[in-house]
């Protein structure tokens, strides 16, 4: 039976915003309506290993189209962000979201299904099996609130390690090195897989690549007057969450005072296989661990 864990201490200046979803936090009238985006606050089991000083946020990406439940679909996209409110240091691991782990009660499948299956609950349960770290929180968005959130902060700029392009998402692909994307730019940019030499792989990996290319745009307009409270109060408005809005307002604080030269990330490695038909990622779990280890107290990856 779960429990509610300690009270995390909330710490003046906070951290991260490595996040796609936390982005809806602190983009006040960011336009994402209840059915594109969810926080949820996930209890934890009596006894669990935390830290006081770090916060553990679940960001996804679900593949939901208009008319489905974003939190009842598979996850597109899936970010494990530590937040260390005590040296303002963060980190993101990457999750390849056809990596075949156990479901709790569903047997073994690729970890975007637990979405599916059991909504942000069960897929809290999944990444902690794989990396052993329990979120704090889950934050769920959809196609279009990425979209909406990006273009509501007047675009990003990315670092892009490849040339690469999908007849569907971006004909005209993307170039080596950095280019400034709008939502509909940065939403291709998140999902291309198949020219990638990496595939499922490099596809996370620039995923934190727009998550940074975020972090520098909300971090700019961070200071301006009203921005974080507004925010709190646009969420609270156009978000399915039941986070009271202090909580809120400091989970913006947290993601406006992050400083760039303290983030790492990593992304979960792995190979390929076929299992039923279907090409899959073996994700290597000892890595996995291993990650969850290392950052667990202080959201720091020395490597990957």
């Amino acid at each position: 039976m779960k429990k509610p864990g300690h009270r995390r201490r909330w710490v003046r200046g906070g951290v991260l915003a490595v996040m796609l979803a936390v982005t809806a936090l602190v983009v006040p009238n960011s336009a994402v309506n209840a059915t594109g985006s969810a926080l949820v606050k996930i209890k934890h089991a009596e006894g669990a290993e935390t830290s006081p000083d770090v916060v553990w946020i679940l960001a996804l990406g679900s593949d939901a189209r208009r008319g489905q439940s974003v939190t009842r679909s598979r996850a597109d996209a899936i970010q494990l962000v530590g937040i260390n409110t005590k040296t303002n240091a963060a980190t993101s691991i990457g999750i390849p979201r056809d990596s075949w782990v156990g479901i709790p009660g569903h047997g073994s499948n690729r970890i975007n299904s637990a979405l599916y299956y059991g909504g942000p609950e069960l897929m809290a349960d999944a990444v902690q099996g794989l990396v052993g770290i329990e979120p704090d929180y889950v934050m769920v968005t959809s196609f279009w609130g990425l979209t909406r959130m990006v273009d509501a902060i007047g675009g990003i700029h990315v670092d892009s390690k490849y040339a690469f392009s999908d007849p569907y998402l971006r004909k005209d692909g993307f170039k080596v090195g950095r280019q400034e994307l709008f939502g509909g730019g940065a939403l291709a940019f998140s999902r291309i897989r198949k020219d990638l030499p990496g595939g499922d792989f490099d596809r996370s990996a620039n995923q934190q690549r727009t998550l940074r290319g975020i972090h520098e745009k909300v971090r700019a307009e961070a200071s301006s007057p009203g921005f974080l409270v507004s925010g709190a109060f646009s969420v609270l408005e156009n978000m399915e969450t039941s986070v009271p809005p202090d909580e809120l307002f400091q989970l913006g604080r947290m993601v406006a005072a992050v400083r760039a030269n303290r983030i790492t990330n990593c992304v979960v490695p792995g190979s390929t296989a076929n299992i039923g038909g279907a090409s899959v990622v073996l994700p290597s779990t000892s890595t996995a661990r291993r990650y969850g280890d290392d950052a667990r107290k202080d959201a720091v990856l020395s490597r990957c």
